[in-house]
């Protein structure tokens, strides 16, 4: 089976390895350090069921009334321990309520960032806040199956992609799945990352065992990074750590985002949610630094749930033209010098890349002031 000609045309979300029935595709780490499917054509039935899930290869979901709102959780604690306004932990509740279990990514041995299964508050603590790394979905979607068929309650919450992809492999309709997408700036390289976990153990003497991207502490709206090593605590902003930066400056980022098909408002999921960028500009009263989520209601059953969920929420309903920011207009450009960095990826450890990509930095930063 020939799933992708070029890199742009796999989005790496993992349905096809999920979907073989003889277990012939696995998906493999290449020299960017992302994961791609590969094929072992000797198990191959070229069934074509692997085609099936792609969502780059299926047809776009149906277009519906979208409904848009901003909003925070009431609980200060919550909205301390989450990312942006809190929503996820909101919708995760409402699923334990229902004893449902909840799938989300967290960190694994190693740092390592996969989906995992929660099934209660404690659980789920590993699956709240952000994690800028791909994550890996190996028997997610046979388990999120799985969970559906016991008649039990599922919140699925990831990129836009897996989760149409999730939609694909279902091939029907559950009502006790709950599909949460995330508003995705694109998905950095868990190579890279692998690479600056190993670069700060160095550094600190010891293991890593938690990472924080948008740690809330200053109330800055989540732009202090803190991370554990050895035992002890470090704190940055988020645009001075190094890997931050080399994401933002779309340095590693996996091709298919940069023409991504999902930077819409238009979702195969029943809600969107994500940092709502600009709270200063359309409700300067709730601009707290804290964060507050955008939330976009694709679907009747996210309605009907936003009906007995906002009773614990502040929010405001919205326009679209508030509520839409850039990842829901278009794709993030790939970087100019993006294959010249891959190349240095590959050749030096992150000690070098990384003194090469500050210079690199402070070089464009000294141009830009010179041209002005």
């Amino acid at each position: 089976m020939n799933l992708y000609e070029k890199k742009e045309a796999c989005c790496g979300c993992g349905a096809c390895a999920d979907i073989c029935p003889v277990g012939a595709i696995r998906m493999v780490m290449e020299e960017e350090g992302f994961r791609y499917p590969q094929v072992d054509e000797e198990k191959c039935i070229s069934c074509g069921q692997c085609l099936q899930v792609c969502p780059i290869k299926a047809a776009e979901p149906q277009k519906g009334e979208n409904l848009y709102f901003g909003a925070r959780v009431k609980d200060e604690a919550l909205r301390q321990a989450s990312s942006s306004g809190g929503m996820f932990p909101v919708l995760a509740e409402y699923v334990f309520r229902r004893q449902g279990v909840v799938y989300g990514a967290a960190f694994r041995e190693g740092m390592e960032v996969a989906h995992r299964e929660a099934r209660n508050q404690e659980e789920l603590e590993a699956l709240k806040k952000t994690k800028y790394v791909q994550s890996d979905l190996e028997g997610t979607y046979r388990s999120v199956q799985a969970r559906l068929k016991e008649d039990r309650w599922v919140l699925f919450c990831g990129t836009p992609c897996q989760a149409r992809a999730l939609r694909l492999f279902l091939k029907r309709p559950y009502p006790k799945l709950i599909v949460a997408a995330l508003v995705c700036y694109g998905a950095p390289s868990p190579g890279v990352w692998a690479s600056y976990v190993r670069y700060l153990e160095r550094k600190s003497g010891g293991k890593m065992t938690e990472f924080y991207f948008r740690d809330k502490r200053n109330k800055d709206n989540g732009h202090t990074c803190a991370y554990v090593a050895d035992g002890r605590e470090q704190t940055h902003s988020l645009y001075g750590d190094v890997y931050c930066r080399m994401y933002f400056a779309d340095y590693i980022i996996r091709p298919s985002c940069h023409v991504c098909r999902y930077c819409t408002v238009d979702r195969d999921s029943d809600f969107t949610i994500g940092d709502f960028w600009g709270m200063e500009k359309v409700r300067p009263d709730m601009e707290d630094g804290m964060g507050t989520s955008v939330v976009i209601l694709h679907t009747k059953e996210a309605r009907e749930i936003w009906e007995e969920l906002k009773g614990d929420l502040d929010w405001f309903p919205c326009r679209e033209a508030e509520a839409l920011q850039p990842r829901l207009k278009s794709p993030t450009k790939a970087a100019g010098g993006r294959k010249r960095f891959q190349s240095l990826y590959r050749a030096f450890p992150f000690s070098i890349l990384r003194f090469i990509f500050i210079t690199m930095m402070s070089l464009r930063a000294l141009w830009k002031r010179m041209v002005k």
